[in-house]
C-alpha cells in the first residue's frame, strides 16, 4: 500500500505493476484495485501483469495473454468473445 501510495503522489506517465494481488488478503486486493482504478482515471497509462485474470478485466481496456514468451490473445475485455476466448486459453 506505501508504494501504491507513493506512485499517486508522484507524477509518473507509465505505471509498471507485477502482480499486486500475490499474497494478499482479499480485503487489501480490493483496496489496491481501487487504487488502479483511480490512478486509470488520472489517465496514466498502466502495464499491468496479473494471473488474477477475472479482476484484471475489470481494470484493463486492452489484454494480451502470453505463453511460454509468445502471445496467444490479445483482445478488448468489453467484448464478450474476446473475454470468453482468453478464458479457453488460460483453462488449458
Amino acid at each position: 500500500m506505501l508504494a501504491m501510495a507513493r506512485v499517486m503522489v508522484g507524477d509518473a506517465k507509465l505505471l509498471l505493476i507485477d502482480e499486486p494481488s500475490e499474497g494478499l488478503a482479499p480485503m487489501i486486493v480490493e483496496d489496491i484495485y481501487g487504487v488502479i482504478s483511480e490512478m486509470k482515471k488520472s489517465r496514466r497509462s498502466i502495464l499491468l501483469v496479473e494471473q488474477n485474470v477475472a479482476l484484471a478485466l475489470k481494470v484493463c481496456d486492452r489484454f494480451v495473454a502470453i505463453e511460454r514468451g509468445q502471445i496467444v490473445l490479445q483482445g478488448d475485455p468489453a467484448n464478450e468473445k474476446d473475454c470468453q476466448d482468453l478464458f479457453k486459453v488460460i483453462a488449458v
